[in-house]
């Protein structure tokens, strides 16, 4: 299973958070259970390119899943950016990008 899908289903179910401290800011274990906001979740491609800064890789992700009012979509896409510094073999889920 690649780093990308399992980063994005810790992000679609709230399952596994907390091994991705550098994609989710929320990545803590809290007390109070949070219902997923997909399920029903099946990964249809992925493909990796490189960043546009050095040592940066982009994962494309083209998923489909029920949301929580049980409505099925085909062809979600997610982008998620890994970083890793000169040297280093491990890839870093990035957070999100905000605009």
């Amino acid at each position: 299973m690649s780093e990308g899908r399992k980063v994005l289903l810790a992000d679609l179910t709230g399952q596994g958070r907390s091994a991705y401290p550098t994609a989710f800011e929320d990545a803590q274990p809290t007390a109070a259970a949070v219902a997923p906001a997909f399920t029903r979740i099946r990964i249809q491609a992925v493909i990796a390119r490189q960043g546009p800064s050095p040592g940066q890789a982009v994962v494309h992700l083209v998923w489909a899943a029920a949301d929580r009012g049980g409505t099925y979509t085909d062809g979600r896409i997610t982008d998620i950016t890994f970083h890793h510094a000169q040297g280093d073999t491990a890839w870093l889920p990035q957070p999100p990008a905000t605009t």
